[in-house]
């Protein structure tokens, strides 16, 4: 399992703000570009603050009501200072944006769209130094690590059996939201599987984008894309074999 120090972490917070100097900044690009965990983390982040962007409306005050306060305490364009309370309040906001057992869905994305990013997340995954951010082949060990990074676990079944042992998990961006992926292996091909919020029921549906076949479908309010260069017949037999799992599998 790939962690990511405490320190790095907080660099990345810095280094989103604009705090680090040049020097810093290097080389945190640096440890980002080598570390898969610590740039899943940096994208997690970087969707937090672009939800907190696009979902909270900012609507200026009145010039009128800045004059009003000013003169009420004899002050003239004093700046403030955070102050705990603000500091809390941001926190709690960043709480509720980012936890909860219920899945986020921000907007509806389209098919194409969405079809393209995770082709794009799978190719960025085969060419990192590992493909996941969580490595094994236990469920048990696999589920449990997605607590807190995204708003709902993924399902996790064990394929070992039908030819389609686990490798781990990673969380990808997908429309600047976290979501959760699933690995598993068939021969020597890996395959991503990854879970999307949906509100619509869709039947299992393939396609090929760039010479890797997907298929995707949805199940209990979950879109699944399953992406591979596993020919198409061996892709079915895997999402076969998936829905078809148990829960205690």
């Amino acid at each position: 399992m790939t962690t990511t120090p405490a320190r790095d972490d907080l660099l990345v917070h810095a280094y989103l703000d604009g705090e680090l100097d040049p020097a810093h900044a290097l080389e945190l690009e640096s440890a980002i570009a080598n570390d898969p965990a610590l740039a899943a983390e940096r994208d997690r982040i970087q969707a937090l603050r672009d939800l907190i962007r696009d979902q909270l409306s900012r609507e200026p005050s009145p010039a009128s009501l800045a004059r009003r306060v000013e003169s009420a305490v004899g002050l003239r364009r004093a700046r403030l200072r955070p102050s705990w309370g603000m500091l809390a309040a941001a926190s709690v906001l960043a709480a509720v944006i980012t936890s909860g057992t219920t899945w986020l869905t921000l907007r509806p994305l389209s098919t194409d769209v969405a079809a393209e990013m995770v082709v794009t997340s799978h190719l960025r995954a085969l060419m990192a130094p590992q493909p996941t951010d969580v490595s094994s082949s236990d469920r048990h060990a696999v589920k449990p690590w997605f607590n807190g990074r995204v708003p709902q676990a993924p399902r996790v079944v064990d394929l070992t059996n039908e030819g389609f042992p686990l490798v781990g998990g990673r969380i990808d961006v997908i429309d600047r939201v976290p979501v959760p992926t699933l690995v598993y292996r068939h021969r020597q091909h890996l395959i991503s599987l990854t879970a999307i919020p949906a509100e619509a029921s869709r039947t299992p549906a393939r396609r090929t984008i760039a010479g890797y076949n997907l298929l995707d479908w949805t199940e209990n309010g979950v879109r699944y894309w399953a992406v591979s260069d596993l020919g198409a017949g061996d892709l079915d037999s895997f999402a076969k074999a998936f829905r078809e799992a148990s829960p205690d599998r």
